[in-house]
């Protein structure tokens, strides 16, 4: 793609990365087959193409967003499906990611567009917050409805819609500790915790803990970790997603420092998308440059980290678990075969869904802030995955595990809770009966 920066905007270093990915766009139009929002509206400015036109021409005019460009640009998931299908190598993270950030700082949002986006900033990186906020939205989801007859108040109708009807207690694998090996020590990692999932689903990292020290594995919760930040990062709030990103960074580079880390784990795979992108949120950060880039090599997603451990053949189970990707795994990550490898070996018959790299409208915040499109992509990845008639369904992040059960009756688990259960640990609750 032809670009007319002029040396002054070339200056600036974003600036100039988002020059450097527009010049590989060759218009070829491959993007379009595999977006989710373009093969679900049809409209050319909602696929990646179309996109990156819209971020083209307001960049290089530099000028303010305008209502058009950010609509397009808010449909957008970030499933990196894009990525993957790509034939020139269009880093389309890095490009919608600095639209986004060009947005939040010349755009004006509707009032109620703004509190609505507030409103999740405050709260869900925050575990007290958000389960606070969880138990209030039980007693308001009879009201739902109330807020369906205006645009602008959708969003809290699916916020209210999503609150589970009950949660699980909290655990004390989300407090600073270290857990030690059951047998020989073969290694030492710290746990990502994580915001959202930690109050939705503690058992998760509690198979985590209970699979890792059964290796002979240390893990380390370590203390002052936090949000990864992804949540606020595609929102466009730039200084809040890398105050927390330098939290964690020193969190983890203190544990570096102490003890040694083999890795940082992470169990929900939209956060590994962005942990491992701190080296380049960090990069023109002399004080975090390098070690921001240090964190994301040690960051590995469970299922990564546990590909190297060799766990060995369970007998088969005569259970069949449809395996969804989930995009921040498979187009963010690039993990593909890990999971289902190791699900197999667990002794479960691995089934894969129809268009498996369609997202499922989760997507951090998308299901609350963009319901219509969100509902249409859910609808279509259960209908994909009941064909298949499977006993389970597992997935590699939390955003998925809640967005597909509001759709299905088959229980879903994250992967490792699978794992856990195949080699040693309790059967799921979601299983029993």
């Amino acid at each position: 793609m032809q670009t007319s920066f002029s040396s002054a905007q070339l200056a600036d270093p974003k600036v100039a990365e988002a020059e450097s990915i527009l010049r590989k766009c060759v218009h070829c139009g491959f993007c379009t087959a595999t977006c989710p929002t373009y093969v679900t509206l049809g409209n050319e400015l909602d696929s990646p193409r179309g996109r990156i036109y819209l971020i083209k021409d307001m960049l290089e005019n530099d000028r303010p967003a305008d209502r058009e460009t950010v609509t397009h640009i808010d449909r957008c998931l970030s499933c990196l499906s894009c990525v993957t299908t790509c034939p020139s190598g269009v880093d389309y993270m890095h490009l919608v990611d600095h639209a986004r950030v060009h947005i939040e700082k010349t755009y004006k949002r509707p009032p109620i567009n703004r509190f609505t986006r507030a409103v999740l900033a405050a709260v869900l990186p925050y575990p007290g917050r958000f389960r606070a906020a969880l138990r209030l939205a039980r007693l308001g989801r009879p009201f739902a409805g109330l807020f369906s007859g205006r645009e602008a108040l959708k969003p809290f109708e699916a916020m209210l819609k999503l609150a589970p009807k009950r949660l699980p207690a909290p655990s004390a694998i989300s407090k600073p500790a270290s857990h030690a090996p059951e047998t020989d020590k073969r290694g030492r990692v710290a746990l990502l915790t994580g915001c959202a999932q930690s109050v939705l689903d503690p058992g998760i990292n509690e198979a985590t803990v209970r699979l890792l020290t059964r290796l002979g594995i240390e893990v380390v919760v370590p203390k002052g970790e936090g949000c990864c930040g992804a949540l606020v990062h595609h929102m466009g709030r730039e200084e809040q997603a890398l105050a927390e990103a330098r939290r964690n960074v020193d969190v983890w580079t203190r544990e570096i420092e102490a003890g040694g880390l083999d890795a940082v784990i992470i169990t929900a795979s939209g956060c590994g998308t962005t942990i491992k992108d701190y080296g380049h949120m960090l990069a023109q950060d002399p004080a975090y440059a390098e070690k921001a880039a240090r964190v994301s090599a040690l960051a590995k997603d469970i299922t990564e980290y546990l590909a190297g451990l060799a766990l060995g053949d369970q007998p088969r189970k005569g259970v069949t678990v449809a395996y969804h990707s989930a995009c921040s795994m498979q187009h963010g990550q690039q993990i593909k075969a890990a999971p289902k490898l190791l699900l197999e070996a667990a002794g479960f018959a691995v089934a894969e869904p129809a268009e498996g790299h369609l997202c499922c409208g989760s997507a951090g915040t998308y299901n609350i802030m963009q319901p219509e499109i969100s509902a249409k992509l859910k609808a279509r990845k259960v209908k994909n995955i009941e064909a298949l008639k499977p006993d389970i369904i597992a997935t590699g992040n939390i955003g998925c595990i809640t967005q597909i059960a509001s759709g299905t009756k088959t229980p879903i688990l994250h992967t490792v809770e699978l794992l856990d259960w195949a080699y040693g640990g309790p059967k799921p609750a979601k299983l029993a009966g």
